[in-house]
Parts: structure tokens; C-alpha cells; sequence
């Protein structure tokens, strides 16, 4: 393959918007993962209970279900979905073959991905998206309403997957399930120390052994959610985005931004109150109707935040918002690895500890702390480096040569 004329995305290219959205989607992952750093997530409702925080976090619990529960990770795979369009367009404008460019940026992020899973953090998303990535070109040449029915289709099959294992009975992650046991059982990990272990692991050793187990969990989560063929739906979404050059020339689509944030709030947060009363509820109506609840309130609601931030964007440009909210979102995959890091070292017993000991209220403190620190990081780094450091790592993999790293040097 002639890499010779061929180069990530310049600086002087970048869609501030772009990059500001993937920055706000940092945010809400880090408030979405941290309860299970935390290990708030996996404590009995007894241990809950008697937090000194339980009121307050009985509410904050509702108000996460409601505006964060699904939507941030919905911008983040739509953003994905921009993403690779923009990545074959830069290639095929520069005469490279940006397909193979494609596959060898998705095998590096498998790569990571499966790292960050086994040895970091066993909630991790990038190795799904890196899969389900490669899949995208299969669709390059659908027309614009074939993309949208593909999108609707895998976004809605869901609701039917759930309703047909209900009436026959069925689970499909319980090979998972199985093996995930095996594993607790050869490890000594029991549903009475299930949520301390973490913070009582006096070595990475324990560490690991919880996470080899947490990534069968991850599995179970993937197929008891159906998060394959939504986070797949949305990368279609994404990529009709992408391709039709949507987040260029906002100015012209006033009209259009505003419909869909005002369409999406009013049937989004309504319908997200019902979301998370079903959620804290068990699923009274059972698993395909919360699914059809979480399908008509979160997609909704999150591409009411996208688009209402494009709106406020557009009035206020000149904003120094929009480059703090850059600054990590230039630096996603480093930030997003960089959040397990962190919660590693706060949370369990390897690091500070505190894991099991916080309220819901604190943890997501601790998460807002941590992602102002990552603003701050990430500005300050970048006035001295073109990239993050994983974005540069990942970067000379897929393109196979060396760039310079450095602001000053020319490359």
C-alpha cells in the first residue's frame, strides 16, 4: 500500500463542532463508568441503603437513567460513524486506498481495545466499535434512504430479539453466564465479596483474575443488551451523517437543528422519565418493553443534545467553551483510557481504595473532578504536541510510518 501521500487529518482540517461533541460525549462516559469504578454498582441494595448519601442518591440515580443512561454513548458511536466517512474521503482525495487504511486503523483499535478489556477496565466499548467498524464498508455504496432504513432496522431489531426470547424462554448470553462463574469459582470470587474485591486487592494479580471474569460479564452485557446491533445502527446513522457532510455549513441548516432538538426533547425526556422508573424498577413490563422504552427515549434525547449543541454552537462561536470542550475531544481515545486509568488508582485497593466507600453523589463528583482535569491536561498538552499519545501511537500503526509528535518541529 503507497502510504507516501497520505496523513491523518491536519489540525487546520479539524471541525471544532466535531470535536467539541466528542469532548461533551467524554464527559457523560466518564459519568456513565464511573459508579462501576466506584464499585457503587455492584453493592446490595442493603449496602446502599445505608450510605449516609442514600436519599440524594436514590434521586441523582433517576437523573443519570434520565439525561446520561444510553444518551452518551449514542453521540460517541455517531460520532464514530462521522468519523469513518471522513477518514475514507481524506483518503480517496489523496489518491490512497482508504479502504485497506480502514481496516488497519480498526485492527489497531481491536488491538487496544482488547487490551484496555483484559488488563485495564472490563467495561470497555472500543473493541465492539473496532468490529462492528469494519463492517461499515459494506455499506459505502447503499443510497442515502437505503443507510436510514439499515440504521432504523438495526436500531429497532432489539425490541423483536427480546420479545422472541421472552416467549420461548430463552437466554442467549447464559453460555457467558457459565463461563463467567467457572472463573469466579476458580478464583474465589463470590457474591458476598463480589463488590469489594476490587478495593480489597492487595495485588494486580486480584486485579486481573476480577477482570478475566468482568470480560465474560462485558459479553453477557453485549448480548443481553442487544448492544451490537444498536451501536451498529448508529454507526450507519453516523455515516449518513458523514458522508452528506451535515456538520459543515450549520448555518444552512438552522431549520433542520432546530426540528430535530426541539422533536427529540419533547419525545425523548418524557419518555426518558418512564425509562428510568422502568429501570429502577426492575423492568416491571417486562425486557421488550424496556427495550422499546429505552429505543423511543434515548436515541431521541440524544440526538436532541447533539443537535442543540450545533444551535447554541452557532450563536455563540467566539465561546472559550467550545475549546475546552476540544481539547479532550481531540483526545478521545487517550482520555477514554485515561479514565480507567485514573479510576484504577482511585478506586481500588491497588491504588487509594476508596472503591465501595462513596455514595452515588460523590462518585459522580469525583467524575466531574476528574474530567476538568482531563480539560486542563489535554489544553495544556496540545499546546506542546499535534496529537494525544495514544492518537499518535494508533495513527504511525495504521498509516505505518513515523509523525512528528511535536508542535514546533516541522513534520
Amino acid at each position: 500500500m503507497n502510504t507516501e501521500n497520505i496523513a491523518p487529518v491536519k489540525s487546520s482540517e479539524r471541525y471544532v463542532i466535531l470535536d467539541a461533541l466528542r469532548g461533551f460525549a467524554i464527559l457523560g462516559i466518564c459519568m456513565a463508568n464511573y459508579p462501576e469504578f466506584s464499585l457503587y454498582t455492584f453493592q446490595s441494595s442493603e449496602t446502599i441503603k445505608a450510605m449516609p448519601t442514600s436519599g440524594i442518591d436514590h434521586v441523582f440515580r433517576y437523573l443519570l437513567y434520565i439525561f446520561v443512561d444510553g444518551k452518551f454513548y449514542t453521540l460517541f458511536s455517531l460520532l464514530f460513524g462521522i468519523g469513518f466517512s471522513i477518514i475514507i474521503a481524506n483518503a480517496a482525495r489523496k489518491g490512497a486506498n482508504g479502504f485497506q487504511i480502514f481496516y488497519r486503523r480498526m485492527a489497531v483499535l481491536t488491538v487496544i481495545g482488547f487490551l484496555h478489556l483484559m488488563f485495564i477496565w472490563s467495561g470497555d466499548i472500543l473493541m465492539l466499535y473496532a468490529l462492528l467498524g469494519m463492517l461499515l464498508l459494506l455499506f459505502r455504496n447503499v443510497s442515502d434512504r437505503g443507510l436510514l432504513k439499515v440504521s432504523a432496522f438495526f436500531l429497532l431489531i432489539p425490541v423483536v430479539i427480546d420479545a422472541l426470547t421472552a416467549f420461548f424462554g430463552i437466554r442467549l448470553s447464559a453460555p457467558a453466564v457459565r463461563a463467567q462463574w467457572h472463573y469466579c469459582n476458580l478464583y474465589g470470587i463470590t457474591e458476598e465479596n463480589f463488590g469489594y474485591w476490587l478495593r480489597d486487592a492487595g495485588s494486580y494479580k486480584e486485579v486481573f483474575q476480577f477482570l478475566v471474569q468482568g470480560a465474560l460479564v462485558r459479553v453477557q452485557e453485549f448480548v443481553d443488551g442487544n448492544r451490537y446491533f444498536k451501536v451498529f445502527g448508529l454507526f450507519i446513522l453516523g455515516f449518513y451523517i458523514g458522508r452528506n457532510r451535515m456538520y459543515t455549513g450549520l448555518e444552512t441548516r438552522i431549520g433542520l437543528l432546530k426540528t430535530i432538538t426541539r422533536l427529540g426533547f419533547l419525545i425523548g425526556l418524557p419518555l426518558s422519565l418512564l425509562y428510568a422508573w422502568s429501570s429502577m424498577n426492575g423492568h416491571p413490563w417486562g425486557n421488550a418493553m424496556h427495550t422499546l422504552i429505552y429505543t423511543i427515549s434515548v436515541y431521541p434525547l440524544g440526538l436532541a443534545y447533539l443537535c442543540g449543541i450545533c444551535l447554541f454552537y452557532l450563536r455563540r462561536k467566539e465561546a472559550k467553551l467550545w475549546s475546552c470542550l476540544a481539547a479532550p475531544g481531540r483526545m478521545a481515545l487517550t482520555n477514554y483510557i485515561g479514565q480507567s486509568v485514573i479510576g484504577m488508582f482511585l478506586f481500588y485497593g491497588i491504588g487509594l481504595g476508596w472503591g465501595a466507600n462513596v455514595g452515588l453523589i460523590q462518585t459522580e463528583v469525583i467524575a466531574l473532578l476528574v474530567y476538568i482535569f482531563q480539560i486542563l491536561f489535554s489544553r495544556l498538552w496540545l499546546f506542546g504536541f499535534r496529537f494525544g499519545l495514544l492518537e499518535w501511537i494508533w495513527r504511525m500503526l495504521t498509516y505505518g510510518k513515523k509523525f512528528e509528535i511535536r508542535n514546533n518541529v516541522r513534520a
